[in-house]
């Protein structure tokens, strides 16, 4: 299938991310672990170079500028919108808006409204109409006043360009399609008059929007990748880990600490339970959860974080074992299990077919996991903006049958995802005790093929 967007790549961007930066001095080369037929499995064993906040400001503003310019028209007349107008407040900000203001914008200031208006060879004309500007991102088209002059002059942009269908942002299923409040709504179909005839939903722009990576924009994403993975790799080592001592705990919140000294907020709270030999354990492979719980030689560990770089999220889960003192290796029944779950992920990924929803890519899945006899359950979602982003949900670890709506959404190209899911399997070591290994690496689905972005754990973390 034909990606949905040709996107130029800028070189100032592409420049700017290969600037010495302020943690490392350069960019980090992976370590590659497997032979000539390489799985995309490496390891990230040092922070890659972060940039300094302003070239951050920077680099997102390159990226908005050829969103803006080369992939929203695309995407609007692909909807079938004349003018898209987002509308939000100060402290109750639309899920897309800032999405589509540059840097350095926190929040909305007061009633901030946003025109997008399709004017065909001429391209998309972009306004606003509020109190304060939005730079040369976007043509100021109201000098102040009162909040009544100013829905009065939205209403006289609209006139002015007459559009036929007005696209704004309200769904009853999409929660990132849904950013207008009843009160903004009300208002403005009372300035518009007549002309709120004309109003229709956006939200398949608005998930379009937010799932659609453009070119320079997956340059960047695997470095992204490559920050989270590498805390990982930082927890999950004696540098963190004194078996005996450190509970899980020390582990989360080292991450969590370790983000922020780099400058990384995370979008959920880091975690990490362990799952260890018990002869009462049942078939589910369950982790131990308790709070405080004290790291033990012989446990399995596993940990889920999620940063945001660049305007991109992330979600990783990787797996580690702590050495007995008698051992000077992984147990081989883990190494098995461990290659179990990357064939687990290939028969997903391989699922991937451009036009199929995600519910036909799950249940597809589940047919080869059966016949391969994996005991595996899926719940994949998509990445971007957003951590749990916009685009086809593939499985939820509560449901592994159809989810109505969001899995009904189509595989495009030019999108991402956190890989995620579980296998169970029986543990010889252990004396068949099922353990239960959790993998979440983030991909990028072209069009014809999944690749990893920063690599995937095809080798455990060792704490010695």
């Amino acid at each position: 299938m034909r990606s949905p967007v040709t996107a130029r790549l800028l070189l100032p961007v592409l420049t700017l991310v290969a600037l010495t930066a302020t943690v490392a001095p350069a960019q980090v080369e992976p370590t590659k672990l497997v032979g000539p037929e390489w799985d995309q499995g490496y390891e990230v064993p040092r922070v890659p170079a972060i940039l300094s906040a302003r070239r951050q400001t920077e680099v997102v503003n390159g990226l908005l500028r050829d969103r803006l310019d080369n992939l929203l028209p695309e995407l609007m007349r692909a909807a079938g919108l004349d003018m898209w107008i987002v509308i939000n407040r100060e402290y109750n900000e639309d899920p897309v808006y800032l999405t589509l203001v540059p840097e350095p914008v926190f929040a909305a200031r007061r009633t901030t409204i946003l025109v997008f208006h399709d004017r065909g060879e001429a391209g998309v004309e972009r306004l606003t109409v509020s109190r304060y500007g939005l730079g040369e991102f976007y043509e100021s088209s109201w000098d102040g006043g009162s909040a009544d002059e100013q829905w009065e002059r939205l209403a006289a942009v609209v006139r002015e360009r007459n559009p036929e269908r007005i696209g704004i942002n309200t769904s009853r299923d999409w929660a990132i399609g849904d950013g207008l409040t009843a009160g903004l709504r009300q208002r403005l179909e009372t300035a518009l008059g007549d002309l709120k005839d004309r109003l229709t939903s956006a939200e398949r722009l608005c998930v379009r929007w937010l799932e659609t990576r453009t070119k320079a924009e997956l340059e960047i994403y695997p470095q992204v990748v490559q920050l989270a993975r590498s805390a990982i790799a930082e927890a999950f080592s004696n540098r963190v880990i004194t078996p005996g001592v450190t509970t899980t705990d020390d582990v989360y919140w080292y991450l969590r600490e370790r983000y922020r000294e780099l400058g990384l907020p995370v979008w959920f709270q880091p975690y990490c339970n362990v799952q260890r030999r018990d002869p009462n354990a049942d078939t589910n492979g369950d982790f131990l959860g308790a709070p405080h719980t004290v790291i033990q030689r012989g446990d399995i560990l596993h940990t889920d974080v999620g940063i945001r770089y660049l305007r991109l999220c992330t979600d990783t889960q990787e797996m580690a074992y702590v050495l007995r003192a008698d051992e000077a290796d992984v147990p081989q029944g883990l190494k098995d299990a461990l290659r179990r779950g990357n064939e687990w992920q290939d028969l997903l990924t391989s699922s991937f077919v451009a036009g199929r929803t995600g519910n036909e890519i799950l249940a597809e899945t589940l047919k080869k996991c059966a016949s391969e006899g994996i005991r595996g359950t899926i719940y994949t979602h998509p990445l971007g903006h957003h951590g749990h982003g916009a685009g086809p949900t593939i499985g939820m670890w509560d449901n592994q049958g159809p989810t109505p709506v969001r899995g009904d959404w189509r595989l495009h190209a030019n999108t991402c995802y956190a890989i995620e899911g579980n296998i169970k399997v029986q543990l010889p070591e252990w004396d068949g005790q099922w353990v239960q290994i959790k993998l979440e690496q983030d991909a990028v689905f072209d069009g014809e093929k999944v690749t990893y972005l920063g690599g995937r754990q095809t080798r455990w973390h060792i704490v010695r």
